[in-house]
């Protein structure tokens, strides 16, 4: 790798929120090493943030915030703003595959409101306060996390889920007919699966030996990609979706 490429973030400033572990955390080192300014959001200070930050030093900063909770996502983006002053780029990481089982039906209604409040409400209120804030600054990029899900939709055990991450492919593409012309990039990247603590537990072998690659996803591979569309150097793919499933799936 060369130098230029090394440091092609150089003087960005990056929001990436559930960036204590797993992709959030993979996406948030890499930026770092190509040299832009990170701000890690989590739900509260652990080891794993504090272990970050001290990597980080002088470019780096938490957040914290509950992103389910009401006002959570402004609140994390208001405190975000103020570590630097300013966000370049937004990633939209956090999120959870949480249940929404069909009965009992308070089971089916807690679901549905923590599944499109953390995959969908949180990062569609983000998105708003990043274009309001990259309208002042003359463009900005948002990159939100989606998944296989958004395509194929999920199990019977997780209809709320994939419902709210295609969702987001759809906010995804708004934001990118809607705000263009004024500077606004937004992409999408679809994970299939990926080498986390959720995948470890509950992957069969079964659904291993089936992968095409014969190894499920690391983190890095969608580090990677995002780390390429936080650059702005592919502009006219604004609005479109990266599948990275290892040809698990295939549009």
């Amino acid at each position: 790798m060369s130098a230029l490429t090394k440091l092609e973030l150089a003087g960005r400033t990056v929001l990436v929120t559930g960036s204590s572990r797993g992709i959030g955390r993979a996406t948030a080192q890499l930026l770092h090493q190509r040299g832009a300014s990170v701000i890690v959001h989590a739900r509260s200070a652990s080891a794993h943030t504090d272990s970050l930050i001290s990597l980080f030093g002088n470019r780096g900063a938490l957040v914290t915030g509950d992103l389910q909770d009401a006002g959570g996502a402004r609140e994390v983006w208001s405190r975000a703003e103020r570590a630097f002053g300013h966000i370049d780029v937004l990633v939209n990481n956090a999120g959870a595959w949480l249940p929404s089982s069909l009965e009992p039906a308070s089971e089916w209604d807690a679901g549905w409101e923590a599944n499109l409040g953390l995959n969908l409400i949180a990062p569609a209120e983000l998105s708003r306060r990043a274009i309001l804030h990259f309208r002042k600054r003359r463009g900005g990029i948002i990159v939100n996390l989606a998944s296989r899900s958004s395509h194929r939709g999920d199990d019977a055990e997780h209809l709320a889920y994939g419902a709210a991450k295609g969702g987001l492919l759809a906010l995804t593409k708004g934001i990118a007919r809607g705000y263009g012309h004024e500077g606004v990039l937004a992409y999408a990247v679809a994970p299939g699966w990926v080498a986390t603590d959720l995948a470890d537990g509950a992957l069969e072998q079964s659904v291993l030996d089936a992968l095409p690659l014969g190894e499920v996803t690391p983190p890095s591979d969608v580090a990677e990609v995002i780390a390429f569309l936080a650059t702005g150097r592919a502009r006219h793919t604004t609005g479109s979706t990266i599948d990275i499933t290892g040809a698990d799936y295939v549009r």
